[in-house]
């Protein structure tokens, strides 16, 4: 079988590759409107969408960081908050300043579609809390203001395998291949 990714995100394409996952990437320079109000329904609208344009399943995923003291946000916007990621880190601390309870959660969601079908969603997240100072030169994203209390490190500071391990993008990964697997062994 075979599988495709709908990304071109690189550092979604290295942790992907970090699972084992081997899809071929499609043409994203033509993307869907993100219009849902969720992690899985802007998955599931990328999903749809680029399914259309391939002989086989696809796999597309949506993800960000939601922070608690800010009542979710950015949330579903996370990549888009206010520009590049050294822009969106800067306003994410600017609207955090004053607010002593930081927790948060990286959440990533994977939905699987065919032929315009979506199949499943597979959710993964992973908790930490935000940090004024970035640290770290890993990583993507928030990953410089994550902190990451089992390691005791943000996840910029994090060898990008030991992140993998344990980040919300793998949990959702982990998720897909059981689904798979077990797919394929009752067909």
């Amino acid at each position: 079988m075979k599988l495709y990714a709908a990304t071109s995100n690189k550092g979604k394409l290295r942790e992907f590759a970090l699972a084992g996952l081997e899809a071929a990437p499609v043409d994203t320079s033509n993307p869907p409107e993100e219009n849902g109000s969720t992690f899985e329904e802007n998955a599931a609208i990328k999903a749809r969408h680029y399914s259309l344009l391939t002989d086989g399943p696809v796999i597309a995923e949506d993800s960000g960081l939601e922070v608690d003291a800010l009542g979710g946000a950015p949330g579903i916007h996370s990549a888009r908050y206010a520009g590049s990621d050294s822009e969106n880190n800067q306003k994410l601390i600017t609207e955090l300043q004053g607010v002593e309870q930081r927790t948060a959660r990286y959440v990533c969601v994977i939905a699987i579609a065919e032929k315009g079908e979506v199949l499943a969603t597979f959710r993964g997240e992973v908790e930490g809390e935000i940090v004024d100072q970035a640290r770290g030169n890993s990583g993507f994203g928030y990953d410089p203001h994550f902190y990451y209390p089992p390691f005791q490190q943000t996840f910029a500071e994090t060898p990008p395998e030991k992140k993998f391990k344990v980040s919300h993008r793998r949990k959702a990964l982990d998720q897909l291949f059981a689904w798979l697997k077990n797919r394929f062994q009752t067909l």
